[in-house]
């Protein structure tokens, strides 16, 4: 452009002309302003934004290195050898088990590094490069899926923030991510770099309900997380983003394609060489996992033992450290303890083989049926049936009584499936539980005497569906104790504080009780002036009544809880009756409410095997805690119950049940045994609770519906003799020790006053306090002393039903009663434990009811076998009557 002098002279003046420069200033002024105001907007959005990023850290929670440890450990329980691991207590969130840095190999720790945060061992918490590139691939992607997460931030979310999955906007989720941000800064200053990688190891999900590398281990490879291979460490690491996923069980294609990228990454790290790179990759991993996963499927229903186990800590946890029921339950489950357990695994064994052996049981095997089914119908209703809607069906369908008994589970199945279809409708979902039980059932306990310790214990007969169920060895179950209870409830307090002996004689004679009935023995037959001796041995119910009645049920029921017999009841008003066994005049028969345990009856007959000291049973020997300390000393009460003369005696005379009385099928070859049977009414319950010099064993059986065992009742002493001649196998034959407060006399067995010439005599065992000083002057037929020389077998229908108002009927099904027969396992040519020279079951200083000669005591020789009441009805092996049978 050609700008002559006097055009450029123009254009000067039009350039600083008034309205030109007010047009500039004006603009400047905008601009500014626009700036200021710029600024000034920046300055409140980063004020506005501190003060945002303030409140959010405000809120932060507070948090410790404790904090960010991982909570919910698997609780471990040791057999009694205190190494053998038995059973592992895991609740929903804590199958962890705890490994310190040392023990997680370096190949491990450096996957999660290369897959999860290569920077970990630069950075503070935050890795802000990281930040920079999720953002830059977020923007080129379209959106956010890169994560920028540290380990320490992991770490963090796991634990403090564990409900992150329900977060609902944007906003819940950034607050979350800052508050997170700042917590590892702060978290990065109180820990060290390997004290952040242990936390978070322990702390990782790993899919399959794996909490910690442990616990994953375990599960993929059935191996310790220090012995994984190279391939095996990858293939955890790469599980972590998302378990679901990657799970190498459900989906090892997933898992695959993220492992290889694991040891990728390690390799372009410089964690490992191209020749572990190389080998690793060639690894068959998965074939391994699978193979891992099929054998590692365990049954999830803890054992009987275990069950009780578990109850027992629990309540002592409360009982002893105050703990609640919340507390307790998470300690056990979820605490990590160590639980020492007292269970033998060997005579564990021998229980669960024997108690699953059909050849122990009755020839009919039943099948039980318990059931429960909740039906929602298509319009919402709910409603509820159980195993009597279906016993009525058949009951009204079929007119028969079988009950919830079937021939078979198939025929127990197809009941139900029948059933089900008459109340199904269209659109019904049903929620529906099935057990089926074989019948008859049985439970047993065994305890070492000397420490109160439960070696074995079995609530039941086959096949075990889910813990924490009935256990008929524990406190799931009562039944009624039968004969068993006029060791406990008579003969035991009335030697012990009543000035009795075992020759202190009684009338075996028809008695009548306070409400009018007469009290009968099973053979309705009476055998005259009898011993306590021999009312033990032949299970005499007016005896043990009488007896009772003598020293009063009040101190019967006083010696039964010293005994450790819990279940006894005083004034207690049940449907609107009040029931006290404490005044029941049938109690030494076993008459009472509620029934007993299993295992309690096992530690009472324990403490005569003690010399008469109570140690109360326990399952474990100490619980220590997730840090070594101690919480339990399983070293529970112990009391002296009967002074240990008491406990000879009843021992001496017990022994005589099992060489020739009602529980002669329990002999154990090389060992002595001493026990007492117990049958109730109609064969309901069958017991034998017996002992030798090492341990004490009770067996319970019977039906679970409580119908009769109307055949066969010696399947209990089968189950005890059968576990307890395995268990002694190779221990040392040794008798029961005599303490020295007992001594021997001769005494005359019909008047238990010392013996003299023309007397028919047995030795017998005296307390020292208790030495007869009298001596007999003759037998007094004339003065109507009644005295007969019984050759039949005397063991007894204690049928307290018949007698007593307190037998529990309508509270428990059980009568209360019992009914004690031979029981022998002698019958035919053995003769029992008798015959000629052997005099009884003496032999000399062990007496008996004998008498020498040709009439054996009470074996009547020749024919009768013993103490078989003769004949076809011998023992276990004449007859069908025999064993323990009632009438």
């Amino acid at each position: 452009m050609n700008y002559g002098k006097k055009k450029a002279a123009k254009r000067q003046k039009k350039i600083t002309s008034k309205s030109t420069m007010q047009g500039k200033r004006i603009v400047v002024r905008l601009f500014k302003a626009l700036l200021i105001c710029i600024v000034l907007a920046a300055v409140v959005g980063m004020a506005g934004g501190g003060l945002f990023i303030k409140k959010i850290i405000d809120d932060t929670p507070h948090v410790s290195t404790s904090d960010v440890k991982p909570k919910g450990f698997t609780t471990f329980v040791y057999a009694d050898d205190g190494s053998t691991e038995i059973e592992r207590f895991v609740s929903s969130g804590s199958n962890r088990v705890y490994k310190s840095i040392d023990e997680i190999p370096k190949n491990l720790q450096h996957a999660f590094v290369a897959i999860e945060d290569e920077r970990f061992y630069k950075h503070n918490g935050i890795d802000l490069q990281g930040i920079a590139r999720a953002a830059v691939v977020g923007i080129a992607r379209g959106g956010f899926s890169e994560g920028a997460s540290t380990l320490t931030q992991q770490l963090i979310k796991n634990n403090v923030f564990p409900n992150f999955t329900k977060e609902k906007n944007f906003y819940d989720k950034l607050q979350r991510k800052i508050q997170e941000q700042y917590l590892a800064v702060q978290i990065e200053k109180q820990m060290s770099k390997n004290e952040i990688m242990e936390s978070y190891l322990n702390t990782i999900n790993l899919g399959q309900n794996c909490l910690g590398v442990q616990s994953a281990s375990q599960r993929y490879f059935g191996k310790d997380v220090s012995d994984l291979t190279l391939s095996e460490c990858a293939v955890i690491a790469g599980i972590t983003q998302n378990p679901t996923d990657y799970d190498p069980v459900t989906r090892p294609e997933n898992n695959k394609i993220r492992r290889n990228k694991v040891l990728k990454n390690m390799l372009e790290q410089g964690y490992i060489s191209q020749k572990q790179y190389d080998k690793a990759m060639s690894d068959d991993v998965y074939a391994r996992i699978q193979a891992t996963s099929a054998s590692s499927q365990a049954d999830n229903a803890y054992s009987y033992f275990v069950d009780a186990l578990a109850q027992q800590v629990i309540q002592d946890l409360k009982d002893q450290l105050g703990y609640t029921d919340t507390q307790a339950y998470n300690a056990v489950y979820s605490g990590g303890l160590s639980i020492y357990s007292t269970q033998n695994q060997e005579m564990q064994k021998i229980c669960d083989e024997e108690a699953n052996n059909d050849a122990n049981y009755p020839g009919l095997k039943e099948y039980g049926l318990d059931y429960a089914l909740t039906v929602t119908r298509a319009d919402g209703s709910v409603e509820n049936y159980g195993s009597n809607n279906i016993k009525n069906y058949v009951e009204k369908t079929y007119g028969n009584d079988q009950g919830l008994l079937y021939s078979s589970e198939d025929a127990a199945k197809a009941m139900v499936a029948e059933w089900k279809s008459t109340i199904a409708q269209e659109g019904d979902t049903y929620d529906e539980r099935i057990t089926i039980t074989p019948q008859p059932q049985s439970s047993i306990t065994i305890m070492d005497q000397k420490t109160g310790q439960i070696k074995a214990m079995v609530g039941g007969r086959g096949e075990k569906a889910s813990s924490l169920g009935l256990n008929r060895a524990y406190q799931g179950s009562k039944r009624q104790p039968g004969s068993t209870f006029k060791i406990l409830a008579a003969y035991a307090p009335a030697l012990d504080s009543c000035d009795k002996t075992l020759a202190t004689t009684i009338d075996d004679e028809p008695y009548t009780l306070k409400n009018g009935n007469v009290l009968r023995n099973a053979n309705k037959q009476y055998g005259g002036t009898t011993t306590l001796r021999n009312g033990i041995k032949k299970s005499i119910n007016v005896v043990a009544v009488k007896l009772s009645d003598e020293i009063t049920q009040e101190l019967g029921y006083e010696y039964c809880e010293k005994f450790g017999i819990s279940t006894l009841v005083k004034d207690k008003t049940i449907n609107g009756k009040v029931f006290d066994d404490s005044t029941s005049q049938t109690l030494a028969l076993g008459g009472i409410t509620e029934g007993v345990y299993n295992y309690e009856m096992c530690a009472a007959y324990a403490s005569i095997a003690n010399g008469g000291v109570y140690n109360k049973p326990t399952l474990y020997s100490k619980v220590v805690d997730h840090d070594g300390n101690v919480l339990l000393d399983g070293t529970g009460e112990s009391h002296t119950v009967i002074k240990d003369s008491t406990a000879y005696l009843l021992t001496s005379a017990m022994e005589d049940v099992v060489n020739s009385g009602t529980g002669t099928a329990c002999q154990l070859p090389n060992m002595p045994v001493a026990g007492k049977t117990g049958t109730t009414t109609s064969n309901k319950d069958l017991w034998f609770c017996g002992f030798t010099p090492y341990y004490t064993c009770a067996v319970w059986g019977g039906y679970d519906d409580n119908k009769e065992c109307d055949y066969d009742t010696s399947f209990r002493f089968r189950l005890w003799k059968g576990i307890m001649s395995r268990i002694h196998e190779n221990l040392e034959s040794k008798d029961f020790k005599v303490p020295t407060s007992v001594e021997k006399k001769s005494i005359c067995t019909i008047t238990g006053k010392l013996a003299t010439n023309g007397c028919p005599s047995i030795t017998e065992y005296f307390a020292k306090d208790t030495l007869p000083s009298e001596t007999c002057s003759g037998h007094g037929y004339s003065s109507g002393r009644k005295y007969k020389s019984s050759t039949e077998d005397n063991d007894t229908t204690e049928d307290a039903s018949s007698y007593s108002n307190n037998t529990g009927n309508s509270y428990n099904n059980n009568t209360g009663t019992t009914s004690d027969n031979t029981g022998g396992n002698t019958g035919g040519s053995t003769g029992g434990n008798t015959g000629g020279s052997t005099g009884g079951n003496t032999g000399g200083s062990t007496s008996g009811n004998t008498g020498g000669g040709s009439t054996g005591g009470n074996t009547g020789g020749g024919s009768t076998g013993g103490n078989t009441g003769g004949g076809s009805t011998g023992g276990n092996t004449g007859g069908s009557t025999g064993g323990d049978t009632s009438q």
